[in-house]
């Protein structure tokens, strides 16, 4: 067998055929459709098979929650443990990662950046398309805040190492200010909202589905989304273990996990549904957070969305927000070279 392969180099390809080619490896394994294994989930020659899959999520993964609540991956792995872990936020969930409590999860841009300038042993192995219009910069329906130049001197609430993170230093850099002219306050998302409601800070950087929320229960005003400044990227994250010695077993969760997309787009009223009994949130919310957001099919990562990732981690050192420079392309795992190391 070869050995892995985490550089940026590789065939490129398009996204169809990476996934045509993870769909084909799988299928080698027996893993090519939605049907119940006898074992556990298919390892790499030898590898052990693997006996426990534990997957962070956020209210805001709507593919992995959509697989959670369908019982999809259960039922195509029976013999292995799947445990699912709820997070309020991208950095606590790759600080999980990174510490061996998680296989596999899903964050915003900014999270892997923060924790691979720490030093985190993580690998990005795919990705959705971009959704600018899930996050915003919000103040209150009454606040004499008009513009982003307004926000100077101001105190902006935001979780820390998250997208909104990144919309933020953009939405800076876009009214012509310095990230010093601004006073960021740093909050998880429920601690953020509750000081963004009493007016003890002056806007919220935030994303979906707590954007959505915040807009149908006190109609704030968005200063910006995301548009023209944040793709707002969604990456799928793995430990190293998974990515090495499990091919296939990505394989299959991008397989589910598009599987679920087309269900979103399909048959919205029932996607509506698993997704507000699982998180409590009302169907209306749940509603609005899916509007704003495209057909998301995963796939591999493609070598335009390493650039953008890359420009995400140049701004945050520049700044000197992350105590060390980036390459994004180390952390990047290329499923055409692994797959075809990993045939029999």
């Amino acid at each position: 067998m070869r050995p892995p392969s985490f550089s940026a180099e590789g065939a490129p390809g398009t996204r169809r055929r990476l996934l045509q080619l993870l769909v084909v490896t799988a299928s080698s394994w027996g893993l090519g459709g939605p049907v119940a294994l006898a074992q556990p989930a298919a390892a790499s020659p030898g590898a052990e098979p693997l006996q426990q899959l534990r997957i962070g999520y956020q209210k805001s993964a709507a593919n992995l929650v959509v697989v959670k609540q369908s019982g999809w991956l259960e039922k195509r792995f029976p013999a292995t443990k799947i445990a699912w872990i709820e997070f309020p936020a991208g950095p606590q969930l790759l600080e999980a990662l990174s510490v061996g409590s998680l296989e596999f999860g899903l964050t915003g841009d900014s999270p892997p950046v923060f924790a691979q300038a720490a030093g985190k042993d993580l690998v990005y192995v795919g990705a959705e398309p971009p959704k600018p219009d899930s996050s915003a910069v919000l103040v209150l329906k009454d606040s004499p805040l008009r513009s982003l130049a307004d926000l100077k001197g101001r105190k902006v609430a935001l979780q820390k190492g998250s997208s909104a993170h990144y919309l933020l230093v953009r939405a800076v850099e876009k009214a012509g200010l310095q990230w010093t002219d601004i006073q960021p306050v740093y909050l998880a998302p429920a601690d953020a909202r509750a000081a963004f409601e009493r007016g003890s800070v002056d806007a919220w950087a935030i994303w979906d589905p707590f954007y959505a929320a915040t807009e149908l229960a006190i109609q704030p005003r968005a200063l910006t989304t995301g548009r023209g400044l944040s793709g707002n990227n969604s990456f799928y994250l793995a430990s190293r273990p998974l990515a090495e010695k499990h091919p296939a077993v990505i394989a299959a969760l991008f397989e589910e996990l598009t599987r679920a997309d087309r269900l979103v787009q399909q048959e919205r009223g029932a996607a509506i549904k698993l997704i507000a009994d699982f998180s409590g949130l009302d169907a209306g919310i749940v509603s609005l957070f899916l509007q704003r957001r495209p057909p998301s099919p995963v796939g591999p990562i493609q070598p335009q969305t390493v650039s953008d990732q890359q420009r995400v981690a140049d701004a945050f050192h520049r700044l000197g927000l992350i105590p060390r420079p980036v390459e994004v392309a180390r952390a990047v795992w290329h499923p055409d070279a692994r797959l075809a190391a990993a045939k029999p």
